[in-house]
């Protein structure tokens, strides 16, 4: 092995094993002795990648963007949809996630990045909402940054929750009924029936591993990972009716 994937395989490691302790305890609970017991590394190679414990949280919190990848539907409220069910079943799974959401809404000694989480959010679901104003999807007079608000604001409500009380088992169940609930406020009516709010067919799919969070492209090449596992565009789910 080379030095330069030693050193990919070591960040990795760093980071996954932050993820877990974040998630877990928190940023001001969490302590780099903590993240060095989870990695198996020694604490120069921690504070060879990252010389705080600060610049961690900071990698881990851009794991939140790279999850926002906008699935290609005709029907831009369907991919809208389908965008927060699979953000939702990756938070059940990806450790890396899960702590970046934490770092993202917890009050703490960490001082978060000038564009937060949310805000990148915002401005993928605002697209989205315009795209579909363009297509005849939204109700006349619907305020689209109102109603991306009450979206993203909704979901994250419902995030955790479904954390509190089965530590997101019944995620996907919960943001399908905030679906119900949400698109006659906003979605002309003919197009609600058209709607799915079943898991879309990546849901289904094989799971990739937690390092593809960190979009480490270069990384993933050199470890013989296959992008198009992680970012390539998914076919739309069977549409069905209710």
């Amino acid at each position: 092995m080379g030095k330069q994937e030693r050193g990919t395989r070591s960040r990795l490691s760093i980071l996954e094993a932050a993820a877990r302790v974040f998630d877990t305890r928190g940023f001001d609970g969490a302590s780099t002795n903590d993240i060095l017991a989870g990695s198996g590394l020694t604490r120069g190679a921690l504070y060879h990648h990252f010389p705080s414990k600060e610049t961690i949280a900071a990698a881990l919190i851009d794991a939140h963007s790279d999850a926002l990848i906008v699935p290609e539907r005709d029907v831009k409220i369907q991919s809208i949809i389908d965008l927060t069910m699979e953000f939702a079943y990756r938070l059940q799974r990806d450790p890396v996630l899960r702590a970046s959401v934490r770092l993202a809404v917890e009050q703490s000694s960490f001082s978060r990045p000038t564009i937060t989480p949310y805000e990148q959010s915002s401005a993928a679901v605002l697209g989205l909402l315009e795209q579909a104003r363009e297509q005849g999807e939204i109700l006349p007079g619907v305020d689209l940054e109102e109603a991306t608000s009450v979206i993203i604001g909704s979901f994250t409500g419902m995030q955790l929750m479904s954390r509190i009380y089965t530590d997101r088992r019944d995620l996907l169940e919960r943001v399908a009924a905030l679906w119900r609930f949400l698109l006659p406020g906003f979605v002309t009516p003919g197009l609600i029936t058209r709607l799915s709010l079943a898991p879309p067919q990546s849901v289904t799919a094989p799971y990739s591993c937690p390092e593809t969070s960190i979009e480490l492209r270069e990384s993933q090449e050199r470890l013989g990972a296959h992008e198009g596992e992680v970012s390539a565009p998914h076919q739309p789910p069977a549409v069905r009716q209710g």
